[in-house]
C-alpha cells in the first residue's frame, strides 16, 4: 500500500481564509495552508506520520478508496410510493428498475 493512493483534496475555507488539505480515508484530518499546493504537502505529510503512527502500535491503517474492491450492488431504502413511480416510469421506457436507477444516478 501507497500513501499516494489515498484520496487527497485541497478546496478554499472562508472561515479560515485558507486553503485546507483533507485525505477522505482520514476525516478527522487536515491541513491549512496559504496556498494550495502547501495544504496538500501538509495533509500529506500528517497522513504519513498517522499511518507510521498506526503501524508502529500495531493498530489497522485504512485501506485506500482506490485500492477497495465494489461489487457494484448497495441497497436503498426509499418510500414504497416511489418505488411504484420509479417502477412505472422504467415500464414506460422499456427498462429495468435497476437500468432506471444506474442512469439517474449517473446524472
Amino acid at each position: 500500500m501507497s500513501l499516494d493512493h489515498y484520496t487527497y483534496r485541497v478546496t478554499w475555507s472562508p472561515e479560515d481564509a485558507e486553503h485546507v488539505g483533507l485525505c477522505v480515508e482520514f476525516p478527522s484530518l487536515s491541513w491549512l495552508a496559504e496556498t494550495p499546493e502547501a495544504a496538500l504537502s501538509g495533509v500529506r505529510r500528517m497522513v504519513a506520520e498517522v499511518v507510521a503512527d498506526l503501524k508502529a502500535n500495531g493498530e489497522p491503517v485504512p485501506e485506500p478508496l482506490a485500492e477497495r474492491r465494489y461489487s457494484g450492488e448497495f441497497r436503498v431504502r426509499i418510500p414504497p410510493e416511489l418505488h411504484r413511480q420509479l417502477v412505472l416510469m422504467a415500464a414506460e421506457q422499456g427498462v429495468s428498475l435497476n437500468r432506471l436507477a444506474s442512469a439517474k444516478l449517473a446524472g
